[in-house]
C-alpha cells in the first residue's frame, strides 16, 4: 500500500471512531450515521469503512432517516477512499463541496508564535468555554481570510446565545482528555480559537476561527501551532485537518501541513 494510502487510511479509521465517542452509530445501508440526539455537537453520516454500493437511494435513505431524527443532513468523506460517494450525493440532490485534506508529520512541525500583545495558550476546562465557542460562531460566520468588522464586541454579545447544555458536553470531553482547546487572548476578550481531538494516537485539529477584524496577524497560525504542538506532546503520531480552501491551507502550511487528499462534504443546497 502506498504511503499516502496507508496514511489516509489512518485517518479514515479515525474519522469512524471519533464520532462514536459522543455520539451512537447507526448503519443505513454502507454509510454509518452518527447520532446525538440529546445535547452536545451535531453529527453527520460517513461511508462505513470498506464499504461499496453507494448510490442515489443510499443516499435519500439517510437523509430520510436525518430528517425523522431532527438531526443534520450532511456527510463527510474523503474523496481518495470512497470517490463515488461524490456523484451519489449529487444525485441525491444535495450540494457538494470539496477541501484540502492536510496531515503534519511531526518532523515538519515549525512553531509560530503570536504577535506582541497576543496570548495564545491551551484552555482549562474551568475557564469560560461560552466565549470561546463565541468567538467560533462569529468567526465562522465570515468565511475565509479576510478581515472584516466584527471583533470583540460581537463576540461579547454571542456568549449569550451558546447551549449550556452544549458547553457542558464540551467540558465533559475536555475532563476526559477526548478534547483540547487552544485561544489566542487580546486586550479585552479572545480573538482566535481552536480544538484537537486526540484519540488512539491520532488527533484532527477543528474549528480553528479568528474574529474578522483580528485577521492576517498570524493567529490562527499560532493557535493550530499550540495545537499541534500539544498534540505531539501527547504522542500523537498522526496528526491532520481539514481545510476550508485553499487560502486557508496556506494558513496551516506555515505550521508543516502538507496536503495528502481531498475531503469531501454534502449538505442540501441553499434555499
Amino acid at each position: 500500500m502506498p504511503a499516502e494510502t496507508d496514511e489516509l487510511q489512518r485517518i479514515n479509521a479515525y474519522l469512524d471512531a471519533a464520532p462514536k465517542t459522543g455520539a451512537r452509530a447507526e448503519a443505513i445501508g454502507p454509510f454509518t450515521l452518527f447520532l446525538n440526539e440529546g445535547h452536545g455537537w451535531r453529527y453527520y453520516a460517513r461511508p462505513t469503512p470498506g464499504a461499496t454500493g453507494f448510490s442515489a437511494e443510499a443516499v435519500r435513505a439517510v437523509r430520510q432517516r436525518q430528517r425523522a431524527l431532527a438531526q443534520p443532513e450532511t456527510f463527510e468523506w474523503i474523496d481518495e477512499l470512497a470517490p463515488e460517494v461524490s456523484s451519489a450525493a449529487e444525485a441525491g440532490g444535495m450540494r457538494v463541496v470539496h477541501h484540502p485534506l492536510m496531515v503534519l508529520a511531526a518532523d515538519r512541525f515549525t512553531p509560530f508564535p503570536p504577535p506582541g500583545g497576543v496570548e495564545v495558550g491551551i484552555v482549562e476546562p474551568d475557564d469560560d468555554l461560552a466565549a470561546l465557542s463565541a468567538v467560533a460562531e462569529v468567526g465562522f460566520a465570515t468565511p475565509g481570510t479576510g478581515t472584516g468588522g466584527a471583533g470583540l464586541v460581537e463576540a461579547a454579545g454571542a456568549v449569550a446565545t451558546q447551549n449550556p447544555d452544549t458547553i457542558a458536553f464540551q467540558r465533559g470531553r475536555m475532563l476526559t482528555g477526548l478534547t483540547v482547546a487552544a485561544a489566542a487572548r487580546v486586550p479585552g476578550g479572545i480573538a482566535a480559537v481552536g480544538w484537537h481531538q486526540p484519540l488512539d494516537g491520532a488527533s484532527e485539529v477543528v474549528g480553528v476561527a479568528t474574529l474578522p477584524s483580528f485577521r492576517r496577524r498570524g493567529l490562527a497560525a499560532s493557535v493550530t501551532a499550540t495545537l499541534v504542538g500539544d498534540a505531539l506532546e501527547r504522542g500523537m503520531d498522526t496528526v491532520f485537518l481539514s481545510a476550508d480552501d485553499d487560502d486557508v491551507a496556506r494558513v496551516y502550511e506555515r505550521v508543516g501541513f502538507r496536503r495528502i487528499g481531498t475531503a469531501g462534504a454534502a449538505s442540501p443546497p441553499p434555499g
